[in-house]
C-alpha cells in the first residue's frame, strides 16, 4: 500500500532577473544562528500542521552541533521583527547544497512572502557557488510547494511511493505556501 509520493527536485542555476521584492515593508530575511530552543520553537511553529518531526528526533547535542556547523545555513523570514518562516541548507560550500526545510508559521501564508522567502535563500544558497541545489517534497506538504519550486526554478528529479508503516517516526518534509 503506498501512503506517500515523495518527489526528488532539483536546481541547477542560480535564480535570474532581478530578486522578488518584499510583499510587506517589514519583512525581511536574513541568515541567523539559532540556539537549539529557538530553532525548535521555529521548527514546531512551521512544520507542526505537516508533521514535521526530524528534529524533534535529534538529540539536543547532535542538533547543537549541526547548527552550529559552517556547512548549515538558515535563513530566517522575520516581519515585525516576529519569525514567520525559515530556510535550512545543509552542505553549503558542497557541490550540492540541500534544502532540507523551508516553510512559513501559518499565520503568514497567502500572503505572498514565501516566494520571497525561497527567492532570497536560494540566491545566498547560491552564492556559494555550488553545482546544484536539491529537496526532496512530499504529499504531506502544503498543496503548492511543487508549484511554488518549479516557479522558483526547481525541476523533478524522480518521485518514489513509499508505504508509511515502514517510515512512521522518519520523516522529512517541506511546507510551501505561495
Amino acid at each position: 500500500m503506498v501512503d506517500l509520493l515523495v518527489t526528488y527536485m532539483e536546481m541547477l542555476a542560480p535564480p535570474q532577473g532581478a530578486p522578488l521584492a518584499s510583499p510587506s515593508p517589514d519583512a525581511i530575511v536574513t541568515r541567523e544562528r539559532l540556539d537549539p530552543a529557538s530553532y525548535l520553537d521555529l521548527y514546531r511553529s512551521v512544520g507542526g500542521p505537516v508533521q514535521w518531526d526530524q528534529r524533534l528526533r535529534m538529540p539536543e547535542a547532535d542538533l547543537e552541533t549541526l547548527l552550529a556547523g559552517a556547512s548549515t545555513h538558515i535563513h530566517v523570514l522575520r516581519v515585525d521583527g516576529e519569525a514567520a518562516g525559515f530556510c535550512e541548507f545543509n552542505n553549503v560550500g558542497q557541490a550540492a547544497i540541500e534544502l532540507v526545510h523551508f516553510g512559513l508559521v501559518p499565520a503568514f501564508q497567502g500572503k505572498r512572502l514565501g516566494p520571497f522567502l525561497l527567492d532570497q535563500a536560494l540566491r545566498a544558497a547560491w552564492s556559494h557557488r555550488p553545482q546544484r541545489l536539491w529537496l526532496h517534497t512530499d504529499t504531506y506538504d502544503h498543496p503548492a510547494a511543487r508549484v511554488g519550486l518549479r516557479a522558483r526554478g526547481f525541476q523533478r528529479l524522480r518521485g518514489e511511493d513509499r508505504d508509511l508503516s515502514r517510515l512512521v517516526g522518519r520523516r522529512r518534509a517541506l511546507s510551501v505556501a505561495i
